[in-house]
């Protein structure tokens, strides 16, 4: 049987693509999430073949030592960190539950490994909101710029994982994605409430009038290149995920209702900003492209034809789930 990888924050989005694509290999994951396992429309690794997969439900803020000797238990050699308060708007609300999840909790695990010489690889998934509003495209190497508590707290301990490599060699790669989606994504994102919204005859608010520029990146590029990140990428080096193609948030809209037929005029009602929203994030990955030799393959269109497809086939069952955040402290 090939390594064990254990995935922490295995019930998000892009954690549970990850450990579907891991699995599909037949790889063994440790799964890891601080809640229960949604229903398996939300959950892409229920799909799957699941032979090789161990979940625990164990929350980083309160379980660290329960974290620590599982991971001891099973001596793993790979760690890939998803785990986050990820949602931007709401952190102004209660940002010391953003600095406890995505700063405090997330040192201690990291302090945590630096000591186990069972470890061979931390991949630690931060985000391109630690560089704020971006006039151009943004390399790995450029500076900070946060500009809500969301992108403070994971700078932070970006900046904390950079000194535990300097100090401790402590051997870590991270990736930055753009804005990911497809099929299993959490309603209250804009690809799957915009096609939620549609089908229950509810209008959707677009914030600031849609004019945010964004790259949308398929989650099955996003894990591909996460996997070859972890494998072959440098140690205390970050990798950029991104595509070369950037489109507003109105123009992906307008995609959506071409898509499904209505007019967007009927679909949209346009809402004030969210404090401190960046324009746009335009992440160069060009590193990713030469060194490593990745390539996105699923254009717009094809990914937004799947995704919609897992919303009609599963319409039943997501029509009674949550189309807005529902937080956890």
């Amino acid at each position: 049987m090939s390594e064990t990888i254990a995935v922490i924050g295995s019930n998000s989005f892009s954690g549970a693509s990850y450990v579907k694509h891991l699995l599909a290999q037949e790889k063994r994951v440790i799964a890891i999430s601080r809640s229960p396992e949604p229903v398996d429309a939300l959950l892409p690794y229920k799909w799957g073949q699941q032979n090789t997969l161990e979940f625990h439900q164990l929350d980083l803020n309160k379980d660290l030592l329960a974290i620590e000797a599982l991971l001891d238990k099973h001596k793993v050699p790979t760690v890939v960190n998803f785990a986050a308060q990820s949602m931007v708007g709401q952190s102004w609300d209660w940002p010391e539950h953003w600095f406890m999840t995505n700063a405090v909790s997330t040192v201690k695990l990291h302090n945590c490994l630096r000591h186990k010489d069972y470890l061979d690889k931390y991949v630690h998934i931060s985000t391109p909101e630690v560089y704020g509003s971006m006039s151009g495209s943004v390399a790995e190497h450029d500076h900070y710029q946060p500009s809500t508590p969301y992108a403070v707290s994971r700078a932070a301990a970006d900046m904390s994982l950079q000194t535990f490599f300097d100090v401790h060699q402590f051997p870590v790669v991270s990736t930055r994605a753009a804005n990911v989606y497809g099929p299993g994504q959490q309603l209250y994102r804009i690809i799957p409430k915009t096609m939620m919204s549609i089908l229950l005859n509810q209008k959707l608010p677009l914030h600031g009038g849609g004019h945010s520029e964004r790259s949308f990146i398929h989650i099955d590029d996003v894990s591909t290149a996460t996997q070859l990140i972890s494998e072959k990428g440098t140690l205390g080096e970050s990798y950029h995920i991104s595509t070369v193609r950037t489109v507003t948030i109105r123009a992906l809209v307008e995609m959506i209702c071409d898509f499904m037929q209505v007019d967007v005029h009927e679909v949209c009602e346009i809402t004030d900003d969210r404090p401190g929203k960046d324009s746009a994030y335009l992440l160069d990955a060009t590193k990713l492209r030469t060194q490593l030799g990745w390539q996105d393959k699923i254009s717009l269109e094809a990914g937004l034809e799947q995704t919609l497809e897992w919303v009609k086939n599963n319409f039943d069952v997501l029509k009674s789930q949550a189309l807005t955040y529902q937080h956890k402290e």
